[in-house]
């Protein structure tokens, strides 16, 4: 990896300087592998989207450009992670289901089985009727009233 630096300007965007003193506004974080590996393996790309930088990981940038990556990555990504299914309307879909997530209570509507997408062995992605992506990183972590109720669409 070259060395670079990232600041904000005015308006909030990242600017990237290049170790030749190239600059560029609008800089985006991109994520490889964002369900399997979000921490390792992220570009970062201008506004045409080209590559500027490859980082391996996260954790080989000094803090303050870590820190900007990942706020900028906090605002641009939203998948909650589904930490327990707490009921099911209906095993015929679509079906309204009220799930704990790591940011909260949430309720989606499953229009469809197919809507549930195995991304691993044991991971899912689910997507609900309005287009929210819902992550399951582990079915096997999942309580077991969590894991019969989801069995029944799988």
């Amino acid at each position: 990896m070259s060395a670079f630096s990232l600041t904000r300007n005015a308006f909030g965007r990242l600017v990237f300087r290049s170790a030749d003193g190239q600059v560029h506004e609008g800089v985006v974080p991109v994520r490889a592998f964002p369900i399997a590996a979000p921490d390792r393996g992220l570009a970062l790309v201008d506004r045409d989207g080209h590559e500027l930088a490859w980082i391996d990981a996260l954790t080989d940038l000094p803090a303050p450009a870590r820190r900007l990556i990942e706020e900028e990555l906090a605002a641009r990504e939203f998948l909650p992670q589904i930490r327990r299914i707490v009921h099911v309307s209906s095993f015929a879909t679509p079906s309204t289901w009220q799930v704990e997530t790591d940011r909260g209570h949430a309720e989606l509507i499953l229009n469809g089985e197919e809507d549930i997408r195995r991304i691993g062995a044991a991971t899912l992605l689910i997507a609900d009727s309005h287009g929210i992506q819902f992550l399951v990183r582990d079915v096997t972590a999942l309580d077991r009233h969590s894991r019969k109720l989801l069995d029944r669409f799988l």
